[in-house]
């Protein structure tokens, strides 16, 4: 018997009727699986301790069905369930219909190297592995379908975290001039506003208070509401695109015909006038970080950047905080109110001849 660690994690290995356990306490904290444990061994002790097996066998594919219908459908937004049947079908290509029981961290491993080799990106890889994961949580603490997540035995891949691209002034006047008016007006909106895509191309005129000078979101991955103030930038773009009297369910961005613009669409003509401004490597996702990088390089709290771009954490806002020297220049400025003093101090040192004084200084 004893308790031994699997990454961050504390497991308890103990024999009971001549078979070997080894089980999770689902735990970082050694005091509370010690707790754990030693409720485990009085169980042990009273003949009280039964394993919970599964009822029958499930496969993997029954695992990723049932997730998407009993889970992810229900608490998350639509965008975020297209996507988590995509990461179930890829998972589900290569584990089929193998018993879950079967399912073991060097066959998780396995499929990591198998997507490293379709050129898939590290972050994709630990989104994919996030999804079989939580499946496997579930399925273990909910559903009782098995007793072990081997997923949590399987190390993340290594994330690039390396600063995000932004637009300078100079890079937005270019990238604006080579853009159609459509393509500059959305352009000019996502800078001032830091909307995501879809959020522009899903806004509605009922989501614009002209008024109060608010736009409401509402549609959001964390299903909340959020009202944010507009500059005055975003709102000459919307007064100019607002017709007399608009209507609320009608949208804000929409094509020469009125329909709504296809994100396919916008991509193209985004890198088209990427490439007509001499612009490399750019993403119509930078627009967001240029938002953010520009409210905190310009002196807003971290809190208030937080809130306006709809972040969780000020600790996820942290990434944004590009530092170019004239952005520090205000910190390093109270340098320069404390040096009169110092200087006026020496002076008068140098004047009564106290050599002793002034290096000690």
């Amino acid at each position: 018997m004893g308790l031994y660690k699997r990454g961050s994690v504390w497991w308890m290995s103990f024999s009971h009727n001549g078979r070997q356990y080894r089980r999770s306490t689902e735990t970082e904290d050694k005091k509370l699986a010690i707790r754990i444990f030693d409720k485990i061994k009085g169980e042990l002790a009273e003949g009280k301790w039964f394993e919970k097996v599964p009822v029958e066998n499930h496969t993997f594919g029954e695992l990723m069905d049932k997730y998407l219908q009993e889970h992810s459908s229900i608490n998350k937004v639509a965008k975020s369930y297209v996507r988590d049947r995509g990461m179930a079908k890829r998972l589900r290509d290569f584990f089929g219909d193998i018993l879950l029981s079967q399912i073991s961290a060097k066959m998780i491993s396995e499929y990591k190297i198998k997507r490293r080799g379709d050129g898939v990106s590290p972050r994709t890889i630990n989104y994919e592995l996030g999804l079989m994961s939580h499946a496997f949580s579930l399925a273990m603490k909910e559903w009782e379908w098995v007793t072990d997540n081997p997923v949590v035995r399987v190390r993340k891949e290594r994330v690039n975290n390396k600063l995000e691209r932004w637009l300078t002034l100079d890079e937005e006047r270019k990238l604006l001039v080579a853009s159609p008016l459509w393509l500059r007006e959305i352009i000019l909106f996502a800078i001032q506003t830091g909307l995501r895509q879809g959020e522009i191309l899903r806004l509605k005129w009922s989501q614009i208070d002209f008024e109060r000078k608010t736009l409401l979101i509402t549609e959001q991955k964390n299903r909340s509401v959020d009202t944010l103030p507009l500059s005055a930038t975003a709102l000459h773009v919307l007064k100019k695109k607002a017709p007399g009297n608009p209507d609320p369910d009608a949208l804000v961005f929409v094509s020469k015909l009125s329909k709504r613009i296809d994100s396919s669409v916008l991509i193209r003509a985004f890198h088209l006038a990427e490439r007509k401004a001499g612009i490399p490597k750019l993403r119509f996702h930078d627009l967001r970080h240029t938002f953010a990088t520009r409210l905190i390089q310009n002196g807003v709290d971290l809190f208030t950047v937080q809130k306006l771009g709809r972040w969780k954490n000020t600790s996820m806002v942290m990434r944004y905080a590009h530092h170019y020297p004239e952005s520090l220049r205000a910190g390093i400025e109270v340098m320069d109110s404390l040096a009169p003093s110092i200087i006026t101090n020496v002076s008068q040192l140098r004047k009564k001849g106290s050599q002793t004084a002034f290096h000690g200084l």
